[in-house]
């Protein structure tokens, strides 16, 4: 059992579409540079699904003329983080830099990831940690268990946070203003007949999870998907990211994360707190 490695996706930490929301932004701000911004919303284009690109969906996808994004695509060719074959560009493997630097900028997720290690291997099931990123979570490390589930967590996966336990647990972090903005902002639908989509609902049940110090999701994000998190806090208490153990529902109850394995989790917490 390993810890997976990062990969290109945990790029998309820099959601994509905050990147466009920001170039289409009427706001004025002359610190802001546009060209560097076009740049990075190109590369965050790519993915499992658009692995290849050409410069005319380059430009529809982020919303710039034909010329502009070729000029993009040219330099980042130039730099060497994108490909060229023809008229097609991929990202080179120079562009996961920029994953590797955000993950080692970050010290407490090289050790989540160690002490993830050994808990996934005294208990026999998956663990994971994430940091929110707006209404989602990103994965920032995994170690996945030999009882496979069908949910993809490999290292930079989006999921939604309103529906995760590693969502919820960090969720309760923010102020009430901005807990009720991130609500309004997207359109809860239900995944299984376990999801909570009454907005009133999914707000007193994240105040709940902050009260108690973690979160648990029953059968909500896929059925027979049960999941424990803990917040993951720096020394002077800001919040870093959480940490989970995920479960298949008909092995494990809920009374047994909170006796067993709930106690575990908080110390790998506190040992990813002591290192940072």
């Amino acid at each position: 059992m390993s810890v997976q490695l990062p990969d290109i996706r945990v790029l998309k930490y820099y959601s994509k579409c905050s990147i466009i929301e920001l170039m289409a932004s009427s706001l004025p701000d002359k610190e802001f540079l546009g060209t560097l911004a076009k740049g990075l919303s190109v590369i965050t284009v790519f993915d499992e699904k658009t692995p290849v690109l050409t410069v005319t969906a380059a430009a529809a996808a982020i919303g710039v003329s034909r010329a502009t994004a070729r000029r993009i695509l040219h330099t980042l060719h130039q730099l060497g983080y994108v490909e060229q074959n023809g008229r097609s560009f991929s990202l080179a493997p120079k562009a996961l830099d920029l994953g590797y630097r955000y993950l080692s900028s970050q010290s407490w997720i090289e050790r989540a990831g160690m002490l993830l290690k050994v808990l996934s291997e005294e208990i026999g099931e998956s663990a994971s940690a994430a940091v929110l990123q707006g209404t989602e979570i990103v994965y920032v490390a995994h170690v996945p268990s030999r009882r496979l589930l069908s949910v993809d967590e490999t290292i930079g996966t989006h999921l939604p946070a309103f529906h995760t336990a590693l969502g919820r647990v960090q969720l309760g972090y923010l102020k009430g203003a901005d807990l009720w903005a991130r609500l309004k902002s997207v359109r809860h639908s239900s995944y299984t007949s376990s999801t909570i989509i009454n907005m009133q609902g999914l707000y007193d049940r994240i105040q709940s999870d902050r009260d108690q110090g973690f979160a648990i999701i029953d059968e909500e994000l896929e059925k027979g998907l049960r999941s424990l998190a803990v917040p993951v806090l720096g020394r002077d208490d800001n919040l870093l990211g959480a940490i989970s153990i995920s479960v298949n529902a008909t092995r494990t109850t809920r009374d047994y994360l909170r006796t067993v394995y709930l106690p575990k989790l908080r110390a790998v917490a506190v040992n990813i707190t002591d290192g940072t």
